[in-house]
């Protein structure tokens, strides 16, 4: 599921739970409400670059966030995904197993593939 509302978003981001990775910060809140699976938004702001750099930084988060929906320890989590500049030239394998490595120390997923 994605998340899309700004109230969604804000709420993760006022939970102040978040990983820094290399390419992009992580902010994640674990919703007591009953959901049907993880959820996930992505942004990517100006500061990453023009519109083609930061449509492809959301295309890498979103990949990212497709792989990771099936492994995660806590169903009923509401995560951002926020590219940083860095991501500009990485591939998607990069991206994947840095967030991997955070989300893995965090204990939100049993292990990074």
């Amino acid at each position: 599921m994605r998340l899309k509302k700004s109230w969604q978003f804000r709420k993760v981001y006022d939970e102040d739970a978040k990983l820094v990775c290399d390419y992009t910060v992580v902010f994640y809140y674990r919703n007591p409400e009953e959901c049907k699976g993880p959820s996930f938004g992505v942004v990517a702001s100006k500061r990453v670059g023009g519109a083609v750099a930061r449509n492809r930084a959301k295309r890498l988060l979103r990949e990212a966030a497709r792989h990771f929906s099936a492994n995660m320890n806590h169903q009923n989590i509401w995560i951002v995904l926020v590219a940083r500049t860095s991501i500009n030239g990485r591939t998607s394998a990069e991206v994947r197993d840095d967030i991997g490595r955070a989300m893995e120390i965090a204990g939100l997923i049993t292990r990074s593939i």
